[in-house]
């Protein structure tokens, strides 16, 4: 058996020496390929560890054709990503998902529509196996760019088909942003409110736009009085709430779009000394406990798993990257994830 110099690296001629098996055994096991029997798979792992050898990531690419890398792609600003709770949670559970299969995470961000060309090229290079792409609107080339880079793609939350209906077969995976709405409108309703307004999220985004149907699917005719437009941000919520409060003074509850914007909601609230929810009852989406629980008062909100969908939005990915690389499997399907009213003291 070749013995390794002291501080010297572990070769993959080393591993298959100790193993006893030929070095284009270990490689196939190393690389994971197909076709090693069970008892050598073991041994060639064992001796992994043993001598604690680190696969050459530049020839595991060779042989394998794949990077062991994901890009996730998110079109918003630096100062939107770090400043919503939402994508730090989601990314989390993309982050466990992709680490447990020993596949790297490769984070672009979106500044402004010249970042485009510049992320086409990068998934056209070949740096990634694959990509998951979330906060898309309506305009976004994301879906284009991903498909002529020829790369699985999976996306979160559902984008608009308008842009290019082709897209249609790429899954997703999204909340019952629908539902949810409808659930949030129909609580404030039976708790006998009857002027029940909406800060609604971004035209250009699909979650808001659903949220925005929930609502009038509860409310049927709604007076355009009792809508006012936000950005997902809290700032924005404050000033929708400010906004609503000059036209419908009269108004007993307000459904907001999300967390973040309900936030900035309860602060105007509370500054015009209006209380909640004794005159105006209120009611977030999200359930972003590090927004929620933190409002004063606590936020009662509709909830969604955004850590769950993370996860869910990699396992979809990786299942693709397999079925590609094996031509086994089903094609993964877009997925909606169901929701809950989350209670506490604003409703």
């Amino acid at each position: 058996m070749p013995e390794q110099s002291p501080g010297s690296r572990p070769t993959l001629e080393a591993v298959a020496a100790r193993a006893g098996v030929s070095r284009a055994t270990a490689s196939r096991v190393v690389n994971g390929g197909d076709g090693v029997r069970k008892p050598l798979v073991d041994k060639v792992l064992k001796a992994v560890e043993e001598l604690g050898y680190i696969p050459n990531h530049a020839a595991r690419t060779l042989v394998t054709r794949r990077t062991g890398a994901v890009a996730v792609v998110i079109a918003e600003p630096e100062t939107r990503f770090f400043s919503d709770p939402f994508f730090s949670q989601q990314i989390r559970g993309i982050s466990k998902e992709l680490t447990a299969h020993d596949t790297q995470l490769v984070l672009l961000l979106v500044e402004g529509p010249g970042d485009f060309d510049r992320i086409a090229r990068y998934l056209a290079g070949g740096h990634v196996d694959g990509a998951l792409a979330f906060s898309l609107h309506t305009d976004d080339p994301v879906p284009a760019i991903t498909r002529r880079a020829g790369i699985p793609a999976v996306y979160g939350g559902r984008p608009s088909w308008t842009a290019d209906p082709g897209d249609q077969a790429v899954p997703y995976v999204d909340a019952d942003n629908r539902g949810g709405a409808r659930l949030a409108v129909q609580y404030l309703r039976d708790l006998g409110r009857e002027r029940i307004a909406h800060i609604a999220g971004p035209a250009d985004q699909t979650s808001a736009m659903d949220r925005l149907d929930g609502y009038r699917d509860v409310l049927l005719d709604v007076d355009p009085t009792l809508v006012a437009d936000g950005a997902f941000t809290v700032e924005s919520g404050a000033r929708a709430m400010a906004e609503l409060l000059e036209r419908r003074p009269d108004l007993d509850a307000v459904f907001v779009a999300n967390d973040l914007m309900a936030s900035g909601a309860l602060r105007v609230l509370r500054e015009r000394g209006i209380s909640v929810p004794e005159q105006v009852a209120l009611v977030g989406f999200d359930d972003m406990d590090s927004v929620a629980s933190e409002t004063d008062p606590p936020l009662t909100t509709v909830g969604q798993e955004i850590e769950g969908q993370g996860r869910l939005m990699a396992r979809l990915l990786l299942r693709a990257l397999d079925r590609d690389r094996t031509g086994n499997g089903d094609v993964p399907e877009s997925v909606i994830t169901p929701v809950t009213l989350v209670r506490r003291a604003s409703a």
